[in-house]
């Protein structure tokens, strides 16, 4: 028969739970690499992230960009890349799941670093996570993940570019009578 001793302290059964004052979830000992620098401005860590991701929406495109570029290697932009509307928008997609309002387009044009025709620089990108990190650095946490960045800012994959890869060997679906292409089951 098993006497329950209220007194007595048994270590917890989960001995890698988080303190109460640690983020729930977290059973890694490894901090969080840092967005901002002790200036307070972009780290070089996330400078160098941020320019992979504005290199995969810029124009012109970087001289090769290949699938395999594609990979887990970072990217830089070209001397002079910007985001065309059609860029911005797609980034806006891939990051946040909507393209930006109109408005928004607007203010970015009105208050960021832009070509002569509108089309958002690196400069500007960096802007945009410059504020959004100062304000809410969870947002650019998820940001990153969705770009397929970890905690301590490695590429590890995106969701777009395993499909892209799921894509290039899946079978084709059967042609329909009525239909003359054949499409990835992606």
């Amino acid at each position: 028969m098993n006497h329950h001793d209220p007194d007595s302290r048994v270590q917890s059964p989960r001995p890698g739970t988080p303190e109460p004052s640690s983020r729930q979830g977290r059973r890694n000992t490894q901090t969080d690499t840092q967005l901002l620098d002790d200036d307070g401005t972009i780290s070089q860590k996330l400078e160098a992230c941020l320019k992979h991701i504005f290199t995969k929406y810029c124009r012109p495109p970087p001289p090769v960009m290949s699938r395999k570029s594609l990979g887990l290697s970072l990217l830089a932009p070209p001397e002079g890349a910007y985001l065309t509307p059609e860029g911005l928008d797609e980034w806006a997609r891939d990051t946040n799941g909507a393209p930006f309002t109109q408005e928004t387009k607007d203010e970015l044009i009105e208050f960021l670093d832009v070509t002569d025709d509108g089309g958002l620089t690196l400069k500007g990108f960096m802007q945009i996570y410059q504020l959004q990190t100062e304000n809410d650095e969870e947002e650019t946490w998820r940001d990153l993940s969705n770009h397929g960045f970890d905690r301590t800012l490695t590429l590890v994959s995106t969701r777009r570019e395993e499909d892209t890869e799921d894509c290039s060997i899946a079978e084709p679906k059967p042609i329909h009578p009525t239909d003359n292409t054949a499409s990835c089951t992606c």
